[in-house]
């Protein structure tokens, strides 16, 4: 399949096999016996005129009003819960007083909500689950088409919600952008999201010791950021990706930056680097890529480094999304940020990412240090959403359409849209409310740790 057929990802079919009228009755009778114990739901159907409350409202906190536009999305949450949503609302079934707010009540509430499923629900996540797992579908076919959808829409759209330099992770908000809620409190201001990933990137090369005459190692090119700036520091570096858009636009931008000699563009999988890389890397940095490897492939990926990496003096950072301990497992089934952005997807937990360099490289590595930059996405990922609002203008949707035309078709192009904008707000609840975070790991050689801390010391 290619990127051009799954922009919009067809919803899934189970929601046509079950009528509307028992899944409508079905989940009212849910919500009234067990669905809303804090905050305020507020259903309001249209085509009946009916009005139906769960729940008590919070002071300072509104309810919840979500009004149903088309009598599918009773079958569709059903039959599918969290993805059944997410259909509903990128194919215009309701529409809700805050996505934000809604997202919000289903965390407060996921205890009771998650059992609001059918037996076919249930039996289809289980298999989904299983078979990621079994399947260990980030092979290498499987592994360069996830990378097609998930980057290679186009890198006009993405100019429409990144920053300048185009970091498609989270950045790291400090006082000068007035902090993790300073868009809320005092408000946004232009070139606030360029100054916070420029200090992220810059956090990452220190984790990582860069420093002039370094080679550098990355996993997960993105557009070229730090690539660019590591090569400002005076490294030499490699950098891989998946994607041709990406590569296209970083060997560009390198070009344009006057570091076309120190850096190199690969498209090639982390399974298939050169030879010639052995033992050949001062650096390694790797940024929220991993969640695209999988944990059949966990192994792979840290025998890479380990082998990229020279025996001294030698240190890999690495971020990613998690999930908190108490609910991880190798078994994830699919959702809506699996089916419709990263698919297959799987997100590690800190301590199953630190157990599975044991179990790949014993005592290679010192795990240096663990960071957790949860608390800075949901910024990020507000600041995304208000730009693609923004600049999500006709110049930009007709470049979409030419290159994408089933586009032109304007509810495909809505959906489109609700897509991106119902990520942004699903992810950003999620990170506010530490149902997710994100990690940030140093490991080093081991004679690289102590001579490093030994340094640190005498300089205290």
């Amino acid at each position: 399949m290619s990127v051009t057929s799954s922009i919009l990802h067809p919803p899934t079919f189970r929601f046509s096999l079950v009528s509307s009228t028992p899944s409508r009755s079905r989940i009212l009778e849910f919500l009234t016996a067990h669905g809303v114990i804090k905050g305020q739901l507020i259903i309001e159907d249209i085509s009946s005129a009916e009005s139906h409350q769960f729940g008590t409202c919070v002071e300072g906190r509104p309810p919840v009003v979500l009004k149903v536009v088309s009598q599918d999305m009773w079958a569709r949450i059903l039959l599918s819960n969290d993805l059944g949503v997410s259909e509903a609302y990128m194919q215009g079934d309701f529409d809700v007083s805050s996505l934000k707010a809604m997202f919000d009540l289903w965390l407060d509430n996921r205890h009771a909500l998650s059992n609001l499923s059918s037996t076919f629900s249930f039996i289809f996540a289980l298999f989904s689950a299983v078979a990621i797992k079994a399947l260990g579908r980030q092979n290498l076919t499987m592994a360069r088409w996830n990378a097609e959808v998930a980057y290679d829409t186009s890198n006009d759209f993405f100019k429409c919600f990144l920053s300048k330099e185009m970091m498609y992770s989270c950045a790291i908000w400090g006082e000068e952008e007035n902090g993790v809620r300073g868009d809320l409190t005092i408000g946004p201001t232009p070139g606030d999201l360029e100054s916070a990933q420029h200090r992220k990137i810059h956090h990452l090369l220190k984790k990582a010791r860069a420093r002039a005459g370094d080679r550098l190692l990355e996993i997960g090119s993105g557009w070229g950021a730090l690539a660019i700036e590591a090569a400002r520091l005076g490294c030499t570096v490699d950098t891989v990706t998946l994607s041709v858009e990406q590569k296209a636009m970083t060997e560009e931008r390198a070009a344009a930056a006057g570091f076309s000699d120190c850096i190199r563009v690969h498209l090639c999988d982390y399974r298939k680097l050169p030879e010639s890389f052995k033992g050949q890397f001062d650096a390694f940095v790797s940024s929220e890529m991993f969640e695209a490897v999988g944990p059949k492939h966990h192994g792979e990926y840290f025998s890479m480094m380990d082998w990229a990496l020279k025996e001294d003096r030698a240190a890999a950072v690495i971020t990613a999304t998690t999930q908190a301990e108490s609910r991880y497992t190798d078994y994830q089934p699919d959702d809506f940020a699996r089916h419709y952005h990263w698919p297959n997807c799987h997100l590690p937990s800190a301590t199953s990412f630190a157990v599975a360099v044991q179990a790949a490289v014993p005592g290679r590595f010192v795990l240096e240090s663990i960071e957790d930059h949860g608390i800075h996405y949901p910024r990020t990922l507000r600041e995304w959403g208000r730009r693609l609002e923004k600049n999500f203008n006709s110049k930009v949707v007709e470049h979409m359409k030419e290159r994408f035309p089933q586009l032109c078709d304007e509810k495909n192009l809505e959906a489109f849209r609700r897509k991106w904008m119902y990520m942004f707000t699903y992810a950003e609840a999620g990170y506010a409310k530490a149902y997710t975070s994100l990690n940030c790991w140093t490991l080093a050689r081991p004679v690289s740790y102590r001579s490093h801390h030994w340094r640190s010391c005498s300089m205290c």
